[in-house]
């Protein structure tokens, strides 16, 4: 499962992508929902490597039947794909060996790239959670990638993404604009104002993402509804909002989706099986047994995250010195040794999640398995942050600077993060969550 990931040839520049093309699209009703204002669009896209690489894993895991063993094969073979084409610099580029591959699979390699993509740029407008669309319609009928809530749409529905991604010969600015264009009115578009398992659909996104393979550049082009002011309405002056007060809390199908996927991003799939558990009931109940979590300081934060089942290259656990007296040691040792004699402590990114943010939600789940009645209340209480290792902005400039520019990591809204040079982090202890008994932070 996943937790360590390989990122020896991602780089670590910061790459600025422009928005070629933004268009609106009128729809009727408009608005859908009357108090629901967009974010506005912005001039570019900044993103560190570790960020589009997270991102890839994030949309690649984000499919709610799919078995776990597959997802996590997806998005391993995305991110291994992802360091051998990619090329570091400022602008996108693609390794000169991409042409070898066969136009399927560069067809593919691009489209995990324009998910990435299009994640990174709705996470950056605000919206914080996430789950597959493909709920909307059967697997032959053409519908969008994701559904998203949190940021703006928070009590008014949900809000629907469409992702492109094009590395042909020709790709070019209209033409990545014409694809945005045409996947809005096809994959977007029939779906507004239409309901979801997530919610009422109340605006939608088709996000296309292009580069020519042999040149440095790229092309962004964004797709969205158009939001009319209602006639009769004098626009309210600067400063004063339209939108109603968010509903307190996340709605738990959404929770759940999203968390499903960041859970087995950490590589605990013993959470997620009890997420699936939750969610169908029909399944057998999962062993009741409690799992670690390793609790690190990095980049300012505190974070959790699964224990890696690996040994440095000196022959010594990394944090042994720490936890060797903890009881749950035993767990931690569980697998083998994994030398490291060919890797470089910068080879290696970690993920791991806020620990406020996987508190929160290991607590809320526990709560459900306690009362054994497969049912969690309807909104759960869940902590966001601000992006870091990626942002929009309205003028040329690249993503925010970390607490220490020295860490290379991303971090997005829901609290979970990719961290670069993991053994940079101070261990603090280990965490047991019980899944009948909650996270006990000690």
């Amino acid at each position: 499962m996943s937790g360590l990931v390989s990122t020896a040839g991602l780089g670590t520049s910061v790459k600025l992508v422009g928005l070629t093309k933004h268009t609106k699209h009128r729809h009727v009703p408009s608005p859908v929902s009357p108090s629901f204002v967009a974010p506005p669009a912005q001039s570019s896209l900044s993103f560190n490597p570790l960020a589009l690489a997270a991102a890839i894993a994030r949309t690649a895991t984000t499919w709610d039947d799919a078995p776990v063993a597959l997802l996590d094969g997806l998005q391993q073979s995305a991110l291994i794909e992802l360091e051998t084409l990619l090329q570091d610099g400022s602008a996108f580029a693609l390794e000169s060996h991409f042409k070898f591959l066969a136009d399927t699979a560069g067809s593919q390699f691009a489209a995990k790239v324009g998910a990435g993509i299009a994640h990174l740029y709705m996470d950056a407008l605000g919206y914080a959670w996430r789950a597959n669309a493909a709920c909307l319609s059967s697997s032959l009928d053409p519908h969008a990638d994701f559904i998203y809530d949190g940021g703006n749409v928070s009590g008014h529905g949900v809000v629907l993404a469409e992702a492109h991604g094009s590395f042909a010969k020709d790709a070019s600015g209209p033409k990545i604009a014409n694809a945005a264009k045409r996947k809005y009115a096809k994959q977007v578009k029939p779906f507004i104002a239409k309901p979801s398992p997530f919610g009422d659909i109340i605006h939608g996104y088709s996000i296309a993402f292009g580069s020519k393979p042999a040149a440095a550049g790229s092309f962004l082009a964004v797709s969205e509804t158009r939001i009319s002011k209602p006639r009769g309405k004098k626009t309210p002056p600067p400063g004063v909002s339209q939108a109603a007060a968010p509903a307190e809390g996340v709605p738990a199908p959404m929770a759940l989706a999203t968390h499903r996927s960041n859970f087995l991003l950490l590589g605990a799939p013993e959470v997620t099986s009890w997420i699936d558990w939750l969610r169908s009931p029909d399944s057998v109940s999962p062993d009741r047994y409690d799992i670690p979590f390793v609790r690190l300081e990095y980049a300012g934060r505190a974070y959790i995250t699964a224990a890696p089942w690996f040994w440095r290259a000196d022959g010594s656990p990394w944090w042994g010195e720490d936890f060797i007296d903890h009881v749950g040691w035993w767990r931690l040792a569980r697998r083998p040794r994994m030398p490291l004699t060919r890797r470089s402590r910068s080879d290696f990114g970690w993920f791991a999640i806020e620990e406020k943010a996987g508190a929160s939600f290991l607590n809320a789940l526990s709560n459900a398995i306690r009362e054994g009645e497969r049912r969690m209340p309807a909104r759960i209480e869940l902590p966001t942050f601000e992006p870091t290792g990626f942002e929009l902005s309205a003028s040329d400039s690249v993503a925010r600077g970390e607490v220490d520019e020295h860490y290379q990591h991303a971090l997005f809204r829901d609290g979970l993060a990719l961290l670069g040079e993991p053994f940079r982090g101070r261990a603090r202890d280990v965490v047991v969550w019980s899944p009948g008994g909650g996270l006990a932070m000690g």
